[in-house]
Parts: C-alpha cells; structure tokens; sequence
C-alpha cells in the first residue's frame, strides 16, 4: 500500500491497518486519531489504493471517527460563540449525516435568496410589508413548501436535501426563513410551540434574545408565511390540552432550535425504523400464507 510521502509517521500507521492483533491495532486507530483532519487524505488514499475488504472497513470507521471528532469540536465553538449564526448550526447538523458537503454551495444559494428579497426591500417598509416580500420571495419565486406528503421523512430535515427539494417541515421552513430574514436584518426569530414550529416577528427595538413583550405578530411558515396573533396559538394549546407556558409564545434561542431540529430527526428515523418493522413484518406473514 503506497501512500503520498508528506508525513513518515502517518505513512507507517496507514501501512499497519492490516495488524491483525485487534489490542495492537487499537494502539494504531488511536494514533491516527490523534493526528485529526491530517490523516484523513491518508486514509482516503489507503481506500483507493486497497482492494482489501477488511483495510476499507478499518480505514472507513477511522475516517468516521475522526468527522465526528472534528464535528464535535466545531459544535463546542458554536455553542460558545454566541450561537448566533443559526446557519452554522444548520450545516453542522446536516454534516452529521452528509460529511463531504459542500457548506460554500449551500450558502451560495442562501445568499442568492437573501439578494432576491433585499431587492425588493427598503427601509420604509414595515413589518407585515416586509413579509409578504419574505413569503413572495421564499415560496413563490423559489418555490418552498411543506412536504404534506411524507411530513416524517429526514430529507425534510437536512439542509442540503431540503434545498433540493424545496419541501419540508414547518422547522426546516422556519429555520430557513429566519436565516434569510436575519441576514437582511429583519427581526424574525423562532418560537417553540409544541408540535408546531412558528415564527414571530419582534420590535426592532428588541435586544439579542427578545422576550415575549417584544412579540408584534406571528408567521406561519408551514402556511406559506400566514401572519396570525397570540389568540391563535392560545387556540391551538387548548386543541392540544397541554398546559400553557410561555416559552410556547416568546423567541427561542438558536440554541434551542437545533435541540428541537435534532430531536425531529430521531423521531424521523424512529418512524422509518417503525414502518420498515411493519412492513417487513407483513411481508413475511404474506409469504408464510
């Protein structure tokens, strides 16, 4: 197994993947672990050159480990810068499943979004004039909707596949319109609302994190943008007959948004693993008929 000569050492540890005492080789996957990002041209060289079943499953569980490492380390940063690029901690979660994406194609298209509305935007407009150039943009230009069809599946969820699809969830929707939004300096933030996710537009005068006094409407981005007031939600709490709390009406934090878009995707996977079950389950009652 030939691997590009830059580093000796990693060199070697490539070379040793095939070790075949599982206590040795331990030793060996910690120190390429340990080199990072560095080694991973190592190990993508080492899977191209091998035809050797085992070195592509140990080469390919390295390599895994190690994305996981680095997408931990840049989660951390996020966490601790603020949070205040929700994009970021968008694209961190769809590189949980898609580690090769490209994050400069996706946020070219984001911008492209966002230049679409600031075109039609101008500083007299006022808030409800400002969304419905937000909902002409987003889902009449572009052309996004909710997936009604399949509401459960992870393609909603991801960044990359939602963008290709232009269908998802009311989170996904969300999560995408407030980055537009806030991009043009439009104070849309999201709200937790069980079962629901929704959007309120605040009072330019709100702060970083605004509380629900600063709430001057609604938007609904699951309807194509529909504005509405605290009566509805008010409304909807009591269909559900769940308790009202407040934090089903103020701003969220970004931070509580990505817990509640990871949340969605076990429960999506959830209901596939449930379907795949059943299905599979009937299949073979038919065949034993």
């Amino acid at each position: 197994m030939v691997v590009s000569p830059e580093n000796k050492e990693l060199n070697a540890l490539i070379h040793l993947l095939d070790e075949p005492d599982e206590k040795a080789y331990d030793s060996i996957r910690e120190k390429i672990n340990s080199f990072g990002k560095e080694a991973l041209p190592y190990l993508e060289r080492a899977l191209e050159v091998s035809f050797e079943p085992f070195i592509h499953e140990r080469a390919g569980e390295i390599i895994r480990d190690i994305q996981r490492g680095e997408l931990h380390a840049e989660f951390t940063a996020w966490i601790n810068s603020s949070s205040s690029d929700l994009l970021k901690g968008y694209l961190l979660v769809t590189r949980s499943q898609y580690p090769e994406l490209s994050e400069e194609s996706v946020t070219i298209q984001v911008e492209q979004m966002k230049m679409d509305a600031w075109l039609e935007l101008n500083d007299n407009l006022t808030g409800l004039e400002n969304v419905k150039v937000l909902n002409h943009i987003f889902y009449h230009v572009h052309n996004f909707d909710g997936n009604k069809i399949n509401l459960f599946a992870p393609q909603n969820f991801y960044l990359n596949t939602f963008l290709e699809t232009r269908k998802g969830s009311a989170l996904s929707l969300g999560m995408l319109y407030i980055i537009i939004a806030r991009k043009l300096n439009i104070p849309i933030f999201g709200v937790n609302l069980p079962q629901h996710f929704i959007l309120a537009y605040v009072s330019e005068f709100a702060g970083e994190q605004p509380i629900l006094d600063d709430v001057l409407f609604y938007i609904n981005p699951f309807n194509r943008g529909a504005v509405f007031t605290k009566r509805e939600i008010e409304l909807f709490i009591r269909q559900l007959k769940i308790t009202p709390d407040m934090s089903f009406f103020a701003p969220c934090s970004n931070i509580d948004i990505i817990k509640r878009l990871i949340s969605n995707l076990i429960h999506s996977y959830t209901q596939l693993i449930l379907i795949l079950t059943v299905t599979t389950s009937s299949t073979r009652q038919e065949r034993s008929r």
